[in-house]
């Protein structure tokens, strides 16, 4: 399904050796995402609130407060003449500038799994929901991935950190352990409810080729387009927590009584780049999905949102991107 407007101005140019579309002039619309409760918000008044609020007419969501709208929006620079795009070796590829237009596309509209950029839709439904983010959290065998037995240092029954640092851990490192733990913790419904949430949220951001299935991507049933993706980054970008959760190169915690530090890295060696300025930033894998990888980033003193899916090598998105990035700082303005 095609979400990208029928009507908007294009000016195509197919490029027969890469297999790559450069789309000049067309708008992506850039439906404002839900609008964000503050990270430090208190918890929920009542256990039976509805966790993700219907929007009103206007797009708002009741009792939320826009977190950071400059995060996603500023002034928009005059349009860039962009040469020949380079060849892009990730499946699904899709770049967009601060005007809300795609300068390259390719298979942007393909649902395929999405593995842990999920984890970025995690983040805003705990966010949205008010929970405490200095409560303390312990890792249980519920939380184990019992799908692809993937490893975790957070061990059963004995783990223990706080809210915003299992946040923190499963955003900037992926860990899997702490993304299911905020979905069994958030709501009294549990993973189910938490879930539900998710599907709402995309909903609310207008994804409408996205389901999610799990709040840690394990599942293959996470599924999305790279245009739904360029929605979420928007979004996400709008939360203070997420966007520097994301882009922090390190962190150390301590979740075992008595116990020493525990260090985590991004999974995004972009991030400790000299050369990038990442200001969101997910990573992801599954065998089904391939490697993945989502941005927002500034080139050249723009915002860029830059997805990349299906990847068929670990460093294939990070290559990518440096093509991506060097075609669009060559390009005269």
């Amino acid at each position: 399904m095609s979400l990208l407007p029928r009507a908007a101005l294009a000016a195509l140019a197919l490029s027969s050796s890469f297999g790559l579309v450069l789309i000049l002039a067309r708008s992506l619309p850039m439906d404002r995402p839900a609008e964000t409760q503050a990270d430090t918000a208190p918890a929920r008044a009542a256990a039976d609130r509805d966790p993700t609020p219907a929007p009103d007419p206007t797009g708002k969501v009741p009792g939320q407060v826009l977190a950071d709208p400059g995060a996603t929006r500023g002034p928009v620079s005059p349009p860039l003449v962009l040469g020949k795009p380079p060849a892009t070796k990730s499946d699904a590829v899709l770049v967009v500038d601060e005007g809300g237009t795609p300068l390259l596309a390719k298979h942007s509209q393909s649902v395929k799994p999405i593995a842990s950029i999920t984890k970025l839709m995690t983040a805003m439904v705990v966010l949205d929901s008010g929970s405490d983010l200095d409560e303390t959290i312990e890792i249980t065998p519920a939380d184990r991935d019992n799908l692809r037995h993937s490893r975790s240092r957070m061990r059963t029954n004995a783990a223990r950190l706080s809210r915003r640092d299992m946040l923190t851990i499963a955003l900037m490192s992926s860990e899997n352990r702490a993304a299911a733990a905020l979905g069994r913790t958030t709501f009294p419904g549990g993973t189910q409810a938490f879930v539900a949430a998710m599907n709402r949220k995309a909903q609310a951001l207008s994804m409408a080729d996205t389901h999610y299935a799990d709040a840690s991507g394990l599942d293959g049933a996470n599924r999305s387009t790279a245009e739904d993706l360029v929605k979420l980054l928007q979004a996400a970008g709008r939360y203070p927590l997420i966007r520097e959760a994301t882009t922090k190169s390190e962190l150390q915690v301590q979740p075992y009584a008595g116990g020493g530090a525990v260090p985590y890295r991004n999974t995004n060696p972009l991030v400790r780049s000299a050369d990038w300025r990442v200001e969101v930033s997910k990573t992801g894998y599954v065998s089904e999905a391939g490697h993945c990888l989502a941005m927002q980033a500034q080139i050249a003193g723009r915002r860029y949102w830059i997805v990349l899916l299906d990847s068929a090598g670990k460093l294939t998105p990070v290559g990518d991107s440096n093509r991506l990035r060097k075609w669009i700082e060559s390009a005269r303005g």
